[in-house]
């Protein structure tokens, strides 16, 4: 239960202002269909933690004791650094088709590609090295993305001038490093 809501946690405070949530906005905002856009995200973060996961649990087998320690603290620690470097997401997307699948294809082709390398998709994988519980892990993750793009889709980019995203930014950087810390002091 620790690997699904910790992992529900860090992803949806880090993913806030994240670019894939600028994607959501934008999306939202430039065909104004929810579902197929909400669809789109799911299935692209379940692809793409699912991979990240799975990454990260090897790599726990490759790595024992002190050295998934370290690396998963340290890594935390750069999150931690990470979380306060806003990201930019400037361009529209162009106009495709906004038919159902139109919109589903290529929301989720997006976000899949955005999400590589992403701090959340590195955080997955770290977490699944952790906890080495990749269906926890990834469900957790995937959660905490949509909790927060999902409301992104909905209320569009009224809501996300109205969030104080420095704050946000601070409270996901605050939590990688008490994650990182935690998991450096456990051993």
């Amino acid at each position: 239960m620790d690997a699904f809501l910790i992992s529900t946690g860090l992803v949806s405070i880090a993913e806030i202002g994240d670019k894939t949530m600028l994607l959501a906005i934008v999306l939202a905002a430039a065909w104004r269909r929810p579902l197929p856009i909400l669809l789109g995200i799911l299935a692209a973060t379940l692809g793409n933690h699912l991979f990240a996961a799975a990454a990260g649990a090897v790599l726990s087998h490759w790595m024992h004791g002190a050295w998934v320690r370290w690396v998963v603290g340290l890594a935390f620690l750069g999150f931690a650094v990470w979380a306060v470097i806003p990201d930019r997401f400037d361009e529209r997307p162009d106009t495709t088709e906004k038919t159902f699948s139109g919109v589903f294809w290529t929301t989720t082709a997006a976000f899949f590609v955005i999400e590589m390398g992403d701090k959340t998709q590195v955080a997955t994988a770290m977490l699944a090295a952790q906890f080495q519980s990749v269906v926890a892990v990834v469900a957790g993750s995937t959660l905490g993305m949509m909790l927060v793009n999902g409301p992104a889709v909905l209320l569009g980019e009224t809501a996300a001038r109205r969030l104080p995203l420095r704050w946000i930014r601070l409270a996901a950087a605050l939590g990688f490093a008490a994650t990182g810390v935690w998991v450096l002091a456990a051993g």
